[in-house]
């Protein structure tokens, strides 16, 4: 046998051992995976929709731009609440809601500066680093409680604004995903997981206004109150506090 026809028949063996691996450049990218890439673009939607309703808890990270503010967030939720972080420009703090109740832990510039008043620097000592209960009618718990709020946070990533369109196999962490973008990406990009359960893995929000990566979809975490003793009363102390 010639030296190229014995290359040649290495190189054709090769490529059937490897088929997989799509030698020669053909392979097929759903080969393997659960399948949802070959379906229309609004039953993938709701075959992720579906999933993520369906998973007891998932942590979500990445930012969100709302009213000319930018949010970063790292947050673990379930069905009755969430626990995490979240960063705004000027500081991070902490997000814990169990059931109706709210509860948010800050360094003292959370609250005040220190050329603020005597009252109000004495406020800011008193809640440094305790967790404050917020009640239901402030303004801050109807600002930060959607954020520990696994349905409200999901029905945002389902905000896809136009057409739906699939579009290219990507990755998340690793994991073989399919982009389903709504006005050619325009009016927000979702990736949704080739692996395993139909789950969105990420969401570029439309009109740059953040990108949020979920992970650990039905992966247990503990959310359980405060200790009442780390526990600060937001509408008895702090009022008490100022009015002094």
């Amino acid at each position: 046998m010639f030296p190229g026809r014995r290359s040649a028949v290495l190189v054709g063996a090769l490529c059937a051992g490897l088929a997989l691996a799509g030698c020669g450049g053909g392979g097929d990218p759903d080969a393997g995976t659960n399948g949802v890439a070959k379906l229309p673009p609004k039953t993938i939607e709701q075959r992720a929709r579906d999933a993520a309703a369906a998973a007891p808890t998932v942590r979500l990270s990445g930012t969100v731009v709302s009213k000319g503010k930018t949010y970063k967030l790292d947050m673990r939720l379930r069905a009755n609440g969430g626990v995490g972080d979240v960063t705004t420009q000027s500081s991070t703090f902490q997000l814990l809601r169990v059931g109706a109740d709210l509860y948010l832990k800050a360094g003292a510039d959370f609250y005040g500066d220190a050329g603020a008043g005597k009252d109000s620097q004495a406020a800011a000592a008193k809640l440094k680093d305790k967790y404050v209960k917020v009640p239901a009618g402030d303004s801050a718990y109807q600002q930060f409680s959607g954020f520990t709020d696994k349905k409200v946070l999901l029905d945002a990533l389902f905000a896809l604004n136009g057409e739906l369109s699939t579009g290219d196999h990507r990755k998340v962490n690793g994991v073989r995903t399919i982009a389903l973008a709504a006005d050619g990406g325009g009016g927000g990009t979702l990736d949704v997981s080739l692996e395993g359960s139909p789950y969105p893995l990420r969401y570029e929000r439309a009109g740059g206004s953040g990108t949020l990566t979920m992970a650990d979809w039905g992966k247990d975490f503990a959310l359980a109150a405060p200790d009442p003793a780390h526990v600060v009363d937001y509408g008895k102390s702090v009022t008490g506090t100022s009015g002094g």
